[in-house]
């Protein structure tokens, strides 16, 4: 059994007199522990597979199963259990919340599952010390580096142990250096047994997994698994 299956998935927006169709009849598997890049240029639809695949937006028509959840038809109180429970979250922008140490912004998900102060506490800890930030946990995010604030989203993401991480453009907002820090910890998220996907318009960074899915008008242009480094 596939971890997402995806079967005629359509997204269409009205704009004015205009049918706009961001994914029109997208099929496709992801299977636990792979690593998987959306890639296309803007407007390709890559942005609405996020938004699908993270369950932030409903298909106009399809079935969508995340981990045995036939999630295509919930309403949103149904939806942002299935974002709590399965899919743990990285955004280019971080997403931290300004007034909460590391810590506090960990522990933030664990509030929506009622898991116990102390628990959530050692929980958070954990998850700081395994993206090497086990030693920042009191500092607020304006006084951490941009690497270490996308550290910190990282282990947000991971306090949960979701079904799958998935990420929009994680580096985006990052050096070169750190880039490659950040994308060295997914490497080794993925080696831990994590299902990583992520969106971005970079190769370089597309390359890293081992499974890159190329979209172009609402369709799947390329999909094709390959060794991490060998993209062309």
């Amino acid at each position: 059994m596939s971890l997402i299956a995806l079967q005629g998935i359509t997204k269409h927006y009205q704009m004015g007199n205009q049918l706009v169709k961001a994914l029109d009849g997208i099929s496709l598997s992801i299977d636990s522990n792979e690593y998987v890049a959306f890639i296309g240029s803007s407007g390709s639809g890559k942005s609405t597979m996020l938004n699908i695949l993270g369950c932030l937006d409903r298909p106009t028509s399809g079935q969508y199963h995340l981990n045995d959840h036939n999630v295509a038809n919930l309403n949103e109180n149904q939806l942002s259990e299935i974002r709590n429970l399965e899919i743990g979250f990285i955004f280019q922008s971080f997403n931290l919340l300004p007034r909460a140490t590391a810590l506090g912004n960990v522990m933030q998900p664990l509030i929506y599952r009622n898991v116990p102060f102390r628990q959530r506490r050692d929980l958070a800890r954990k998850a700081l010390q395994r993206v090497n930030l086990g030693d920042r946990t009191d500092h607020l995010p304006n006084q951490l580096s941009g690497g270490q604030r996308q550290r910190v989203a990282i282990a947000r993401a991971l306090v949960t142990h979701p079904s799958i991480l998935l990420a929009d453009e994680p580096t985006g907002n990052l050096d070169s250096k750190t880039t490659v820090e950040i994308m060295q910890l997914f490497d080794e998220l993925h080696a831990e047994g994590h299902t990583v996907i992520m969106v971005t318009h970079e190769d370089e960074i597309a390359a890293h997994c081992q499974r890159v899915i190329e979209m172009k008008d609402g369709h799947i242009f390329r999909d094709s698994a390959h060794l991490p480094g060998e993209l062309h």
